[in-house]
């Protein structure tokens, strides 16, 4: 919500300076995002009136014009503007004036016409974006005077980022309200007493959808001039609210829109065939919308039709086809009430967003739109004239949402505040918030009030409510600070279950950054990157986007994004991780996995002299990942099974991927992001990545003492050749079953693939440490060892040694 201070204070004048308004705004839960001024920085700009237009003599575009500016005599200036005319009063920079942009304004020749100053246009004072000609002040701008003075252009604009549940201060009167009650004053309303109709047309109104909307106003306005100026003073209140004026019809609507919150809607009533139909729309119809564009609407879309089909979209847009132009002349207005659930996820689903969905979709007063369309009728005819007709209402009482009588116990305050105001204080919070308060015997035990809130305040559901309300205006800032006590029981956890805090204080310590993205991702990605598209993915009812309508499959996805936007950003060097859940639709119902996952991208190191420089592989990912299993104490049952055909994920890449399994359990996947998705995603083609399923981690192994040995441990290095297809997992399976209890430790120290090694196989050396808790380890008993090692993988794998 965005208004100027100045329209504010006109209704509410706290004796606040504009820093602690804002302040006291925050405070009270209605959070100032931004406080802008309402025009740059400008001096020497005054009201002046065109006495004489010339054209230049050696310049067909150029103008030669007598300006009085209140001084002792009129002013020449060259001014390049069409639209420039005697009689007007334009604003104009004098000699020695400075403009926005540090433009200083100097005596000047155009062609050889000396020039005193410079019309202004409205861009050139910053007033707007762009502008086709000077800006033409009202014929009463008081000649000489500042225009900065004149129009309170040292103003700010106060823009409100607002919580879902506060839309009643979607409004310049709303927020007034609450400045009202924090300070202890009265709010001046806008004027909205009936307008008298000077002319009997009525407009026949069906209610076809009354749960959808229970009450719908409608008034013909005939003889409307549609080409009349929008006054400067509404004009600039719509600026200041960033809303640009258009026309005097759609002005009043959007300006009504901002002073009380109650979206309006204008038709040609020349273009309306038959009564105004509220009805939910047909499967395939049509309709387009004031944006020009087309949408095919669905049949749960409220729609406002006449006799030919539906012309506005409602609470959301109107159509093109009755839309008010500068031939109309006969309006009618329409002021309606419809229920957040018919409006919410509708204006999303057209890849719409208007000011009167939002307001809609939130909520508004169901009661407000009588005085809404007499405060649109009043401010039309004060503009654009015009003979007004009756108010026509259909309402459907039974639909419209009730205004609940709450409880309020005076002991349930004490315990959610932590406070007990006196009752008197209460009372003085609840009526200055607009409440009708009835008090309840006070010698029960739940002895308080029961009250009623206004219409405008339709988030007051509950007692708790109440309670908030009263904590907010009391001010948090008053409430004393105080330490909760309760009794603790603390609960053991269990002893080798995965401790996710403490794999994630591992990553952190090997330079992962945490990422936290969002749980919803496009249905495209998430094809991409869950591993099991055979489930379809759980759709959102009321999607942000196109782009996070689905819930997640995977974490990849969101730590993609995330690599890319830091690549973008020259961060050469990215290491992410994020734990969270992702979502499965199973035959069950939904199944939420909790999952670790990680992604590597860039050098190894960061950027120094000692190390050269080296690209992070699937290698170093892994060092990673046993570092965080390392805590199950199970590191000996992880394997890293190459997938077989067909089984690849289908986002890693196939030859640099494995499925990780703890025993015979599958708990994820590591490998290299598939070149594929890396050209797809713009990233480069070394991106690793894992992800981890923790609910299959199961209870770790419990660490066991063990007695160090006191004789000395052997060393034999081993060097074979084999397939170069075999994974050196199979390998540590043939030394462990035959090295038995002493192996102590197993290290691969060399892989070779080239010269005087056959194409189709490799050569790897490994060193064996072998030592016996028992007895000294002789050379027999090691040789004897290695000949029957030596004969289990010549057996089982086809090895050879390698000369």
């Amino acid at each position: 919500m965005r208004f100027s201070e100045s329209w504010l204070r006109e209704r509410v004048d706290p004796p606040l300076a504009t820093e602690a308004l804002c302040d006291q705004l925050s405070m009270a839960g209605l959070e100032v995002d931004a406080l802008e001024p309402v025009a740059p920085p400008f001096t020497g700009v005054v009201v002046g009136a065109v006495e004489q237009v010339e054209s230049h003599p050696d310049a067909s575009k150029l103008r030669v014009c007598r300006v009085d500016v209140g001084a002792d005599e009129s002013l020449q200036i060259v001014c390049g503007a069409a639209n420039v005319a005697a009689g007007q009063r334009v604003p104009v920079a004098c000699i020695g004036a400075l403009l926005p942009g540090d433009f200083k304004i100097k005596k000047a020749k155009l062609r050889g016409v000396a020039s005193q100053g410079m019309i202004c246009s409205a861009a050139e004072l910053g007033l707007a974006e762009s502008s086709d000609g000077i800006m033409v002040l009202p014929a009463d701008a008081p000649v000489g005077q500042g225009l900065r003075d004149w129009l309170a252009l040292d103003d700010q604009a106060i823009e409100l980022d607002l919580t879902p549940d506060r839309s009643d201060c979607l409004s310049v009167i709303g927020v007034a309200r609450e400045v009202g009650v924090l300070n202890r004053l009265s709010v001046s309303e806008p004027a909205s007493e009936p307008v008298p109709a000077t002319q009997d047309q009525r407009h026949e109104v069906r209610l076809e959808a009354p749960a959808a909307c229970p009450r719908y106003l409608c008034r013909v306005v005939r003889g409307v001039d549609a080409q009349a100026a929008t006054p400067l003073w509404m004009a600039e209140r719509l600026r200041r609210s960033g809303l640009r004026p258009i026309a005097p019809v759609v002005d009043v609507t959007n300006y009504v829109l901002l002073e009380l919150g109650q979206p309006l809607h204008a038709f040609d009533l020349a273009k309306l065939d038959g009564a105004i139909q509220v009805r939910l729309s047909r499967v395939g119809e049509q309709l387009t919308l004031l944006s020009d564009d087309e949408v095919t609407l669905d049949d749960d879309t409220l729609v406002i039709a006449d006799a030919k089909g539906p012309v506005a979209m409602a609470g959301i847009m109107g159509g093109a086809t009755t839309a008010v132009s500068e031939t109309t002349r006969d309006i009618l207005f329409e002021s309606a009430f419809f229920t957040p659930e018919a409006i919410v996820g509708r204006a999303r689903r057209y890849g719409l967003h208007t000011d009167s969905s939002h307001r809609f979709e939130r909520g508004v007063d169901p009661l407000l739109q009588q005085r809404a369309i007499e405060r649109a009728t009043r401010l039309l005819l004060a503009i654009a004239g015009g003979e007004p007709g009756p108010v026509v209402e259909a309402c459907a009482e039974a639909h419209l949402p009730p205004s609940p009588s709450l409880p309020l116990r005076k002991r349930r305050i004490e315990q959610v505040l932590g406070i007990a105001p006196e009752d008197r204080q209460v009372v003085d919070i609840l009526q200055r918030l607009g409440m009708q308060l009835e008090e309840q015997d006070a010698g029960l035990q739940d002895a308080g009030w029961q009250v009623r809130a206004p219409s405008w305040r339709f988030d007051i559901q509950r007692e708790v409510d109440l309670i908030a309300e009263i904590g907010r205006v009391y001010g948090y800032d008053a409430i004393p600070v105080t330490h909760a006590r309760s009794a603790a029981f603390t609960r053991a956890p269990r002893e080798m279950a995965f401790d996710l805090d403490q794999a994630r204080r591992t990553l952190v310590a090997r330079g992962y950054f945490e990422a936290i993205t969002y749980s919803f991702v496009s249905p495209e990605q998430n094809a991409l990157f869950d591993p099991a598209p055979a489930a379809p993915p759980l759709q959102l009812a009321n999607p942000l986007s196109a782009e996070l309508s689905v819930m997640r499959g995977s974490l990849w996805p969101g730590l993609i994004q995330v690599v890319r936007q830091n690549l973008a950003r020259q961060q050469s060097r990215v290491r992410l991780f994020e734990s969270g859940l992702r979502f499965r639709t199973q035959s069950q119902g939904l199944c939420q996995e909790p999952c670790l996952a990680g992604v590597i991208v860039g050098p190894v190191l960061p950027e120094q002299w000692g190390e050269t420089r080296r690209m992070a592989d699937f290698f170093d990912l892994k060092a990673d990942l046993e570092a965080v299993l390392a805590q199950t104490g199970r590191l000996d049952q992880l394997r890293f099974q190459a997938p077989d055909e067909g089984e690849a994920h289908a986002a890693l890449h196939p030859g640099q991927s494995a499925r990780l399994l703890l025993g015979e359990r599958p708990i994820g996947w590591i490998g290299t992001l598939h070149p594929e998705l890396a050209q797809r995603f713009e990233l480069p083609n070394a991106v690793q990545l894992f992800e981890l399923d923790l609910g299959q981690f199961g209870i770790g192994e419990r660490p066991a003492l063990a007695p160090l040995s006191r004789f000395p441990s052997i060393r034999r290095d081993l060097a074979i050749v084999v397939d170069a297809d075999l994974p050196f997992e199979r390998v540590r399976e043939v030394v462990n079953a035959t090295a038995g209890d002493l192996l102590k430790q197993l290290v691969l120290f060399d892989l070779y693939q080239g010269e005087k090694v056959d194409a189709d196989r490799k050569s790897l050396a490994f060193g064996l440490i072998l030592q016996a808790s028992s007895q000294t380890l002789v050379d027999a008993d090691v040789d004897a060892l290695m000949r029957r090692l030596i004969a289990r993988l010549e057996q089982d794998l086809g090895a050879t040694l390698r000369s």
